[in-house]
């Protein structure tokens, strides 16, 4: 893969048109001609004010100026890629029907088209080589365009090869309730004994005194209930700044291998792969960590017996907002949520750039982000 020529987009050359880089495209090849300036015949100036630009039609131009067949030949000697093209699936015009199912992909061809991913082999490996032979096989644009043009597989994408290995990477909706709802309910349990009276610390004896659940007065339930739907709201918030500021920094996105590896498997591939019912969920590793920091603030801002009763609702909400996640992708839904898969699909497949509320459309309506649907 990395002794392809490099593909770029035309927003690529576009962007290049100073003296000091200065890009011009003819056809679909891409061309460098910074150091030319100062040695074309013309002078620098004719060149700069096509810098950026397709020549092809400039160069046949007998009235700006005729070229020889030997001056064609000495441009492809600052050839540095080509242009790449790809079908566009995300259009403006798209609309979502409540029995939405796409096509799936023509794996083969795909991978001659676009010269992108091979959706025959496992994804890691490729995207590893993405990540690190960034330079040499397209640009950050290139990539940025590709990953967010949907593919659809009958099956899950293979990860690893081995299924040893690629039985990790799947993760059925379920696994989600299962795994955070007991630790949402703790907290929330350790909140109300907590604004009852002192408890152990949670690193010296993490259980509960259960048989006295029955004792706590209602007062200390009623102060958890405010906490927890106090976390409910800061979990809408942070859906939302996750999603449009970790997930979807593309134009700030660093143009380095690793962080072009780590866009690709944190939220890239949910957008290359909208569809795949085993990548809608998190696996609870990666929410282990995306939690971490902000539960810790949490700690750090309030006495504990809030700070567990909010990062209670927090908990319960997120499992609720990944519940949902899968649900909007493949279930039949009741009217309030058909209007919501309508919403995040169209996330998907009309702008990805707008609408990142997956629960509700609240701080899309706040921060100017709503996608007309």
């Amino acid at each position: 893969m990395s002794k392809r020529i490099r593909i770029y987009t035309a927003e690529d050359v576009a962007s290049h048109t100073k003296s000091s880089s200065c890009w011009v495209s003819r056809g679909k090849k891409v061309y460098d001609v910074s150091s030319f300036l100062s040695d074309h015949p013309g002078g620098d100036d004719l060149i700069l004010q096509y810098a950026g630009k397709d020549i092809d039609k400039v160069m046949h131009d007998k009235d700006e100026h005729e070229h020889s067949d030997s001056a064609y030949a000495m441009l492809e000697e600052y050839l540095i890629g080509r242009l790449g093209t790809g079908e566009s699936v995300v259009r403006d015009d798209w609309e979502a029907t409540d029995d939405f199912h796409p096509d799936a992909t023509d794996s083969a061809k795909d991978f001659e088209k676009n010269e992108f991913l091979d959706l025959r082999k496992p994804l890691i490996r490729q995207s590893f080589m993405f990540g690190i032979f960034i330079k040499r096989m397209c640009s950050k644009s290139y990539y940025l365009k590709q990953v967010h043009q949907p593919r659809h597989l009958k099956e899950s994408a293979r990860l690893f090869g081995p299924s040893y290995l690629e039985m990790f990477t799947r993760t059925e909706w379920y696994v989600v309730p299962v795994f955070w709802l007991p630790i949402a309910l703790y907290l929330g349990l350790r909140s109300a004994f907590q604004f009852t009276g002192p408890l152990p610390n949670f690193f010296d004896n993490p259980a509960l005194p259960l048989s006295l659940v029955f004792s706590i007065p209602a007062a200390s339930f009623i102060k958890t209930g405010i906490c927890f739907l106090l976390g409910n709201f800061i979990w809408t918030f942070l859906e939302y700044l996750l999603h449009r500021f970790l997930f979807h920094i593309d134009e700030v996105l660093p143009d380095h291998s690793v962080f072009i590896l780590l866009h690709f498997l944190m939220h890239g591939i949910h957008h290359y792969l909208p569809m795949d019912r085993l990548r809608l969920v998190m696996p609870p590793l990666l929410f282990t960590v995306l939690q971490f920091p902000f539960t810790q603030l949490g700690y750090t801002i309030f006495p504990v017996s809030i700070a567990n009763g909010i990062i209670s609702g927090a908990f319960f909400m997120y499992v609720g907002y990944d519940c949902m996640h899968y649900a909007l992708h493949h279930t039949r839904l009741p009217q309030y949520m058909r209007e919501m898969k309508k919403y995040h699909l169209a996330h998907h497949y009309k702008n990805f750039e707008l609408g990142y509320g997956v629960t509700s459309k609240f701080w899309d309506v706040v921060f100017n982000t709503i996608l007309p649907v």
